[in-house]
Parts: C-alpha cells; structure tokens; sequence
C-alpha cells in the first residue's frame, strides 16, 4: 500500500454512460474524499440523456462534449477495426479518453476514470483491449478502473498515493452480483438496465450508415441523426427517402427537415405517415415517394389519394397512386 500522503483535494475526471457501473467507479472514489467530475461525450450515435440524469440523482457534476466531426473520422477508418457491425469500440473509448485528457490537462485534474470492467465484454473490455485503450488515448498510466483495478496492473494514479488501492475494487466477468450488492451499500436504487446504448452495436443502423458514407457519400450532421428513424429506402443513388412508421418517427423526422435542402410529405387528408427525401429531389421521386407515403397509409395499393408536399416556402397538393409496399423489400436500406 502506498502511505505517501497528498494534502490538497484529489480532482478525477470520469467518462460516464450513465450506467451503474459509471455511477458506483464514481463513488467508490468519492468515498476515498476524491472530488469526482463526470465527461459525457454525444454523437448521433450515442446520447448523453442517462449520463445527465445519473449525475443528477447522485450530485455528480457533469459536462457534456459533442465530437461527432473528430469522431466521423476515426469511424471512417479505426485502426483496430470494427466489432460486429460498425461498432469501432476500442478506438471509440481510446478517442474518448484522449478528448477527456486534453480537458484533465487544461482544468487541472488528476487522473481519469471509468466504469469499465475487465472480462465485462470479451472484446473490447479484456486486458489487452485496456492496454490498447491506454497507450492509444496518450494518457498511459493516468487511467483507472476504479472497480477492477485490483485485478489490473498498479497505474501511475495509484503509485503516486492519489488514491488507496486496497479500498478500489476486483470485479471481474460478465456477472453484475457484486455491483448490485456496492449499489445497496451506496444506496444507488435508480439506475437503467444494463445495455450497449450505442446504435453502432445495432446490424440495421449500421446498414443505415453504410449507405450514407459509402452510396450517399455527402453528408451533415442532421443526416447522422436521421438514421434513428422510420425505414429507409434507396431510390436510386441519389434519392433516399425517410418513411415514419409512429408518431415519434413523425416528430422526429419532421424536427430534422431542411426545408432549404429536402422535401417533406405528408398525407393530406388520412392518418398517415410522414416522409422525408433530405436531399432535393427531381419531380419523378416526388410523385414516386407520395405513392410511397400513401401505401404506408390506411389505403389500398392504386388508390388515388391526395399528399402535401412541402418545399422551401411552399406547400403543394399533389394527386398520387399508393403502391402496393410488399414491392419495396428490395429497397429498404
């Protein structure tokens, strides 16, 4: 045990999911009298939302980075590959650490912190993954694993006396008996069910994005955001079109229309989806993503129906046939 004694406040910074896991590595150090501060970083592909709520049950401040621009980069090519689908998750956690660094060196902190556990997920939590994590991130030694750091080489953090080994914890594996037994001793009751919270994980969404960096090419940021909604089509190489399927896709597809850069339609007198084309369209895919919007709507395949379709300023009544949407298996992304 390292006896050296530190007479200033100990300042960690912590990259938090807003899991348990995040919550009790908090803790664990705060129990040690460490001032703790949490990092949330957003993308399109994971959001800060239960990170905002975590900190503000358990009075942890927080900041939240967007780095989606630095981030589209690495995804485009991460240097240890992708998992499953287009998750790049040792990259993923190596960028973020090195983002939380920059602001540890700028505001003064000690050492940064996570949730992780080792043998929690094979690939990206294993010891070697750590290491890769580690030395990727520039900030080798500074990193702690506060609930598995028995089980895991001494860091710097440790060695310098900044916290208390023997009182940081040796959790190892997949099971979650021992965080539920910490969360009882801290009296942690609201905390969501384990999950992966990033779309990345997800086969489908990353057959989105494939098709918006590989067959679409140009893109914005809302585009990114885009991809968390409805069903996708792919016209042609230039057309793609958004189709609701609830009232939250409609909100969140209609929150997300340019109207300077897409057309949006909607039916004009039935229940019905909305439908989005982001990009500007020729009048051909209008007429054909109305028949589309009307199919997906109380209709039957060659009725006449009218949709609104709405441009720029403007909104027009125009007359279309709903198609029959069984044929449109082949062009869903």
């Amino acid at each position: 045990m390292n006896t050296k004694i530190i007479s200033r406040k100990v300042k960690a910074l912590g990259l938090t999911s807003g899991g348990l896991d995040s919550i009790l590595s908090a803790l664990v150090l705060r129990e040690q009298g460490i001032d703790v501060t949490w990092v949330s970083f957003k993308t399109p592909f994971f959001l800060p939302d239960a990170a905002i709520k975590a900190a503000k049950r358990n009075n942890i401040p927080i900041r939240v980075e967007d780095i989606t621009d630095v981030y589209m980069e690495m995804l485009k090519n991460p240097p240890a590959g992708y998992g499953k689908n287009m998750n790049p998750c040792m990259d993923c956690h190596s960028l973020m650490f090195a983002k939380a660094g920059e602001i540890m060196v700028e505001e003064g902190f000690d050492f940064l912190f996570s949730g992780e556990v080792a043998g929690q997920r094979p690939f990206s939590q294993n010891k070697r993954s750590m290491r890769y994590v580690e030395k990727r991130s520039g900030f080798d030694g500074a990193i702690l694993r506060p609930l598995s750091a028995q089980v895991l080489p001494e860091t710097e953090v440790e060695r310098q006396g900044l916290v208390d080994r023997e009182r940081l914890g040796s959790i190892t594996g997949r099971s979650r008996k021992e965080q539920i037994a910490m969360a009882k001793r801290f009296n942690v009751t609201d905390y969501p069910a384990p999950a992966g919270g990033c779309l990345l994980t997800d086969k489908n969404f990353s057959q989105r994005l494939r098709d918006l960096l590989y067959v679409q090419k140009a893109y914005v940021k809302k585009d990114l955001y885009l991809l968390r909604y409805g069903r996708h089509f792919r016209l042609d190489p230039e057309t793609k079109i958004v189709v609701g399927r609830s009232q939250a896709d409609n909100a969140g597809i209609e929150h997300l229309h340019v109207p300077e850069s897409g057309v949006l339609i909607r039916m004009a007198d039935i229940p019905g989806p909305i439908v989005l084309i982001p990009s500007t369209p020729s009048g051909e895919m209008v007429k054909r993503a109305g028949a589309i919007c009307a199919g997906y709507a109380k209709t039957v395949p060659g009725q006449e129906v009218s949709v609104l379709v709405k441009s720029r300023d403007t909104e027009e009544r125009v007359v279309v046939t709903a198609i029959d949407t069984s044929v449109m298996g082949d062009l869903i992304i």
